[in-house]
């Protein structure tokens, strides 16, 4: 029966990884669909940049009581799942608190899991509140609705069970050692610190072979919670676990307002605006000239703006502070990153469908985003400077702008204007070059 337990366990692992592995490719493969963006410069600020901003969580903190409470879900997640390593090697090897060995430590490493178990449980309910009765604006926009807000609240009731889980299994395997019962017994007594589960003994059956049952199901629940929830991340917004630590590596270094320019329009520009440019003297710039102005679709995007749309973790912090829609207009910078992931997974499925290459659906990110959404854009740069993960919805709004204008001629009539004017007079007003100067004689 051991060895039973041993495969199927061997089995659950390897599907939960394998699988895992799978969609992480995917993802990857899709990312790369993006254009070339080289980014290698500056790695002493990238590391630096990464570890304040994704292991540290230092954006959080310009709102210090929620990134309190995400740092205790973070950290709580991540450190109790140490104890993984125990259960694998347990699963593997059919043993029982194989770390026991470690004494004082083990101890300890028990009871600070409790109490962050418990933290997480108080933190998650708080969320819970925060989104669902308290209904906090940011989190009950119209892109919201519909899977974004069932995610959302799914991950939590997924924390919350997973905690409670672990700690009713700690609770079972105290009181089974109290019993001295079976393989539960030890020499040392008891094994482990139990600060919280301790309190959970009263409301637990006396009945050691009921115990057993409890430990044994609440102990295959919980790795198996933990290799269902890494799967889900791939269909989840809290994707962002892993991803923001490339995004924030590969994100745009300050100065955060200076934009890429294309080479071959900037000559463009430059030969315009000076009369004395040499029309037909080489490019100085290496740039190849591109196969489309801005960007239409995903294809047309840098491979960074996919990687950040992949990361956003819909906190809406960026919404929250954008000057267009707090005027009531369409614009949601939260929305421009979810259009671009949604836009991304269809395409992938596209690609899926057909053998590996993707098949001309006739759509495009345009159908995604609309043209009200992109000229709202005052181009401020706050969504930037607000994102806890470093992502850039300017920078997406800024290309999609560049198609329209350079490629549809679908600028509004005011920039149109501005366009002309600049083209036949040098300027943006409505006058000759020959009169640009007639206010120093007024």
């Amino acid at each position: 029966m051991q060895y039973l337990d041993n495969l199927l366990f061997v089995i659950l692992l390897a599907a939960g990884i394998g699988y895992f592995a799978r969609n992480v490719r995917k993802t990857i493969r899709n990312i790369k669909l993006g254009r070339p963006y080289p980014v290698n410069d500056r790695k002493g600020e990238r590391w630096r940049n990464m570890l304040l901003k994704a292991l540290g969580q230092k954006k959080m903190f310009k709102r210090p009581v929620p990134a309190l409470l995400h740092l205790v879900v973070y950290l709580g997640f991540i450190i109790i799942n140490i104890e993984v390593i125990e259960i694998i090697i347990d699963g593997l090897f059919g043993t029982h608190r194989v770390l026991r060995f470690m004494g004082g430590f083990y101890n300890f490493l028990i009871g600070a899991f409790e109490i962050l178990a418990i933290l997480v449980i108080v933190a998650v309910t708080v969320f819970w509140i925060r989104r669902n009765v308290l209904k906090l604006l940011r989190f009950n926009m119209p892109e919201m609705e519909g899977w974004p807000k069932r995610d959302a609240n799914l991950i939590l009731y997924f924390e919350f069970v997973l905690m409670s889980a672990f700690l009713t299994m700690n609770a079972a395997d105290l009181k089974l050692q109290m019993m001295q019962y079976g393989h539960y017994a030890s020499h040392s007594g008891i094994v482990g610190s139990f600060p919280i589960s301790r309190f959970l003994l009263g409301i637990l059956p006396d009945n050691p072979e009921a115990l057993v049952a409890i430990e044994r199901s609440m102990w295959w629940f919980h790795i198996a919670g933990i290799l269902v929830f890494l799967n889900y991340l791939y269909f989840s917004k809290h994707f962002h676990i892993l991803l923001a630590f490339p995004n924030t590596y590969f994100a745009k270094l300050p100065p955060l307002a200076k934009w890429d320019n294309l080479e071959s329009v900037k000559r463009e520009v430059e030969l315009m605006m000076d009369p004395n440019a040499d029309p037909y003297a080489a490019p100085t710039g290496d740039e190849p000239e591109p196969e489309r102005f801005g960007a239409k679709d995903i294809f047309d995007l840098k491979w960074i703006n996919i990687l950040n749309a992949y990361t956003c973790t819909e906190c809406g912090r960026c919404t929250d502070v954008c000057p267009a829609n707090n005027t009531g207009k369409k614009l949601s910078p939260r929305k421009i990153m979810m259009d671009v992931r949604d836009r991304t997974e269809e395409v992938g499925k596209n690609i899926d469908a057909n053998g590996g290459t993707f098949k001309d659906d006739g759509k495009s990110l345009m159908d995604y985003i609309s043209h009200e959404e992109i000229w709202a854009c005052t181009t401020c740069n706050a969504c930037v400077e607000e994102c806890p993960v470093e992502n850039n919805p300017m920078d997406v709004i800024v290309q999609l702008r560049q198609y329209l204008v350079m490629e549809e001629s679908a600028a509004p009539a005011e920039l149109n204007m501005m366009f002309t004017n600049v083209e036949n007079n040098g300027a943006p007003w409505q006058y000759s070059q020959a009169d640009r100067l007639n206010w120093v004689n007024e």
